[in-house]
């Protein structure tokens, strides 16, 4: 018997545990992917990863588990643990080995989304102990539009796939592979350093573990992190027990594909039945041309932040989480497209829906906890070309907030990402700094947070001026559906997409790839957020407070 199933059977028989130590364990874990994301946001070249923030950084277990996460993006962090898993069965890990992927059919998101997989060896064993990953959206990876998020028919003309392959091997990053990636993309040398930044927080990650292990021994922090998954799972299932057992279904659509002017249909049926829940998306869609569907991991990302939502109060994030839940997504579905099909809008827009028909399945069970719907959308845009500035090309990726939907307790918060994202704003001076574009406008859209007793939050209004000519993608949703409202509010207002040419404004769909001059204006107006309840009751409430 090898000493990793020694230190197993240790752990085992360790099965008491300390509540204050599992307190300082849990933070320990934390704490070691919040430092990774900030060595990633420091170190990397692009304003994407920089100012957006736009990564995500987590520590897993022998076994791929999550154990802990940074407070970063939930479409990335529950998706991981699906390529951590993958680079493990593509590749005998040795000490200093790293793993490199983004194919959305072996655990990614979308191909902008890189993941870096290291794992942990501790002296005295024979395989890891832990992994650390992080995946970072990066600007441009290829394909047939700068910025690779493109209105696409199948996967290949949205950049390089990168199956799970060494970036590192014993501490030796194969140049090979890596001139073979930047060769695929437009702009090498921003690629190259935030790859660079990415290894960096990987090596932060795997050096404070090794830290952890010096200080206490091997068996009893690979113990706390089964207690912690363990304790995620009892909270969990503790607050299914507090939601009435029955059937809870919705139905709710995406604008289209981007290439036929049909609503793609999600529908989910929700059975709560005990401290377990099954989630059932097979009355959605079949898996459409362009590129809204959504990989399977993609759709366990939202189901995993919904039901954490669920919970009162803060609970780790990591695999405990699952364990109560059964996920039927069939394959074949926009919620769980095959290749090749093309899925850069998967990631940033169905994701969004997803969670929109989880959250209004569940408002059925528990309507005094569930919001009305948000924006429903990441407003992504993309725009390359070349620069004036320099004679070289560039390309840029940004997603622009929209309004929250209020709850039962309070107004939505206008002018934010929701739900799925988790990134910032791009400051102006940045955007100004790095690319020749001009910020005309950037301001909350007044009155598009829908009315209710408690009123949706605004969206917002981000006017672009283009200072060269380039070629701009737009993929948005919410542009023909509004974000719902619940228990009679009113809905957010729908997204607005201009452009400004020669003084001429057209209306763009939601889903559009065009060509722009300099002195073109765009003009992206978001949704604003569902309102909650009945706008009388707001106005008795205010006659009672009067009188």
């Amino acid at each position: 018997m090898n000493k990793i199933n020694g230190v197993k059977r240790e752990v085992e028989e360790r099965s008491v545990f300390d509540p204050v130590e599992l307190e300082i364990f849990k933070s320990i874990f934390i704490s070691i992917a919040e430092e990774m994301g900030v060595a990633l946001m420091r170190s990397s070249f692009s304003p994407n990863i920089k100012e957006r923030k736009d990564f995500s950084c987590a520590i897993f277990d022998e076994d791929g588990e999550t154990v802990a996460q940074g407070d970063h993006l939930p479409v990335h962090l529950g998706a991981m643990p699906l390529s951590v898993k993958s680079a493990i069965e593509a590749s005998d890990l040795n000490p200093g080995d790293v793993v490199i992927l983004n194919d959305p059919y072996r655990g990614g998101t979308h191909l902008p989304d890189i993941t870096l997989v290291s794992p942990v060896f501790v002296a005295g064993f024979d395989r890891p102990l832990f992994y650390v990953a992080n995946r970072a959206h990066h600007s441009d990876v290829g394909g047939i539009s700068p910025g690779s998020m493109p209105v696409a028919r199948e996967i290949y003309q949205e950049g390089v796939i990168i199956p799970p392959v060494k970036l590192v091997r014993r501490g030796r990053i194969d140049r090979d592979l890596l001139h073979f990636i930047l060769a695929n993309v437009r702009t090498p040398v921003e690629r190259e350093g935030d790859i660079t930044a990415q290894l960096a927080a990987n090596r932060i990650g795997e050096k404070r573990l090794l830290e952890v292990v010096n200080k206490y021994d091997a068996p009893l922090v690979l113990k706390y992190m089964k207690h912690l998954q363990d304790y995620t799972e009892r909270i969990i299932r503790k607050t299914l027990q507090a939601i009435p057992d029955g059937n809870y279904s919705f139905v709710d659509f995406l604008d289209d594909d981007g290439l036929k002017g049909k609503p793609v249909r999600i529908g989910v049926e929700v059975r709560i039945k005990g401290d377990e829940a099954e989630v059932d998306f097979s009355s959605s869609d079949p898996q459409v041309e362009g590129s809204v569907n959504a990989n399977l991991a993609i759709t366990l990302s939202a189901t995993l932040y919904v039901f954490r939502c669920l919970v009162r109060g803060d609970v780790p994030y990591n695999a405990g989480l699952m364990r109560p839940l059964k996920l039927i997504a069939p394959a074949g579905t926009v919620v769980n497209a095959r290749p090749p099909a093309a899925v850069a809008g998967g990631n940033v827009e169905t994701s969004q829906r997803i969670t929109d028909v989880l959250l209004g399945a569940l408002a059925q069970a528990v309507p005094d906890r569930i919001p009305a719907a948000s924006s429903g959308t990441m407003n992504n845009i993309t725009f390359g070309g070349l620069d004036p500035r320099t004679g070289k090309p560039f390309a840029y990726y940004e997603t622009i907030g929209g309004g929250m939907g209020a709850s039962p307790e309070r107004d939505g918060l206008s002018g934010v990402h929701t739900h799925m994202t988790n990134t910032r704003n791009t400051p102006i001076e940045a955007l100004e700094h790095y690319l020749p574009i001009r910020i005309r406008r950037y301001c909350l859209r007044p009155k598009s947070g829908g009315q209710g007793r408690f009123k949706g939050g605004d969206g917002i209004i981000r006017e672009y001026e283009f200072l060269t000519r380039m070629q701009v993608s737009i993929l948005s949703e919410r542009r023909s559906f509004s974000p719902y409202g619940l228990q009679g509010g009113q809905p957010g207002k729908k997204g607005e997409n201009i452009l400004i040419s020669r003084g001429r404004k057209r209306r763009l769909g939601g889903k559009v790839s065009i060509e722009v001059n300099p002195g073109d204006i765009l003009v992206i107006a978001t949704p604003g957020g569902g309102g909650f309840g009945h706008c009388e009751t707001k106005v008795k409430r205010k006659k009672q407070s009067e009188s």
